[in-house]
């Protein structure tokens, strides 16, 4: 096998979502109060949905952007390359990067449905969320059968109404959903509250993943707002280890031997001593915690239950012998900073070739397709969705995958000496266009 030859399909990619989001699926009062798209003079965009602000409409949105212009931007659709939001052009943009299909997370409504938690008006979000779930499925997704993996988002404080979403969504053919690891921030009992157990079983019933994408209940914390960021994005993926440790030590995991979890964006070359720390903990401290694995150790639990993802983990791959390599998938992290787009086959095949062609088959798509009930090859034959393959098509459309440079503010300011970027710059730059937006809902 060759780089070329490589079918790659990325579990974690964003989505910001387009104006028109809701048009074709509400009408009436309930299109009226949807969440809306604006813009200000300043060309500055963001979504407003029952009192509620959401600036910075890119959120780190920087695909195709020279690495200087990175940080807290774009904040408009303007400043970013037309795949992030129209989906025609993220195909092109997949093509050009060789990614045979992708699962794709909100950013407006965030990863986790969670902008629909924080309305006062749960009976609107309920109708505003089903809306965007058929958004998403049926035009985003739809568009281009065997392109994506539909993802959906869940009306948690509500359990009845949880069930009934997941058994529409399951019509609709979806075969995951993202929650937040932790509940709680949301005003929601803990995972271990039995709340939730109509929820697990409906999920099991259905053959649902459950995606836990990192930062939505747990965030990677700042040490302090004068740490450089890079310490902070350093940390991100292994911040999943909370939640990570949380739902290992779930019982309906007992229960439901066939409960599907993935950890989105956690990388995997700190699982290992992740596994070998929880044997220990479990080992040593049984006697006084009372904890039960079912007779199992807990590294047991996690090679059966929880799928890893990596964006570039040469250590974890040279490793792989101490996970379950069935259960490692590839992401590609579109738009974000850390993707590596359109260099994804390139950087992979570096981390891969030493492996066995099977494992290079499993850890690039195959392992995908089995743990998302997502069947590629009933869409393409195998030839049509090489890196290969996709790559031609995108030089035959004349994709342009140069950098360009949008400019946005800085996250230094104007004048200031150049030095190295802490937390606090892009806390503030943050910060900045919250506060415009609060400045207009008072306007």
């Amino acid at each position: 096998m060759q780089k070329d030859d490589m079918v790659i399909i990325s579990v974690d990619d964003h989505i910001t979502e387009p104006p028109d989001m809701f048009d074709k699926h509400l009408s009436g009062d309930d299109l009226k109060t949807a969440p809306k798209f604006c813009t200000d003079e300043n060309g500055k965009s963001y979504w407003t949905y029952q009192g509620m602000f959401m600036p910075s409409v890119g959120l780190n949105a920087v695909v195709g952007r020279p690495p200087e212009e990175y940080g807290m931007e774009p904040t408009s659709l303007e400043e970013m390359r037309k795949g992030v939001y129209d989906v025609d052009a993220r195909v092109d943009d997949m093509n050009a990067n060789g990614i045979a299909a992708s699962l794709n997370f909100g950013t407006a409504v965030g990863f986790d449905g969670g902008r629909f938690h924080k309305a006062e008006d749960k009976e609107l979000a309920k109708i505003h969320l089903r809306a965007y779930n058929d958004w998403h499925v049926d035009e985003w997704c739809g568009s281009h059968p065997g392109r994506f993996i539909p993802c959906g988002i869940l009306p948690t404080w509500d359990m009845k109404a949880t069930v009934a979403e997941i058994e529409r969504l399951a019509k609709k053919g979806v075969t995951a959903v993202s929650l937040n690891e932790n509940p709680t921030v949301q005003g929601l009992p803990s995972i271990h509250n039995e709340y939730w157990e109509p929820m697990w079983k409906a999920l099991v019933d259905h053959d649902m993943v459950t995606c836990l994408h990192i930062g939505a209940g747990n965030p990677a914390p700042h040490a302090s707002m004068e740490t450089p960021i890079e310490a902070w994005i350093t940390t991100m993926p292994m911040s999943v280890s909370t939640g990570a440790a949380d739902w290992l030590n779930l019982d309906a995991l007992l229960r439901y031997p066939s409960m599907k979890i993935a950890l989105s964006e956690s990388g995997i070359g700190w699982i290992p001593y992740f596994m070998e720390r929880a044997d220990f903990s479990h080992e040593r401290h049984k006697a006084w915690t009372n904890s039960g694995f079912g007779g199992m150790k807990p590294s047991d639990i996690f090679r059966r239950h929880f799928m890893s993802c990596f964006i570039d983990d040469a250590f974890g791959l040279k490793n792989l012998d101490a996970f379950d390599e069935n259960m490692v998938a590839y992401e590609c992290d579109y738009p974000h900073s850390d993707t590596l787009w359109p260099e994804v086959p390139e950087h992979l095949w570096e981390s891969v070739k030493e492996l066995t062609e099977e494992q290079i088959e499993k850890v690039t798509h195959r392992n995908a397709m089995r743990y998302f009930n997502f069947d590629l090859f009933s869409h393409f034959k195998r030839e049509e969705v090489t890196v290969g393959a996709l790559r031609a098509k995108a030089a035959a459309d004349g994709v342009d995958t140069s950098p360009q440079s949008y400019g946005g503010d800085a996250p230094l300011a104007a004048g200031e000496e150049k030095r190295r970027i802490v937390s606090g710059d892009l806390m503030k730059m943050f910060a900045h266009h919250a506060k415009s937006a609060e400045e207009r809902k008072a306007g």
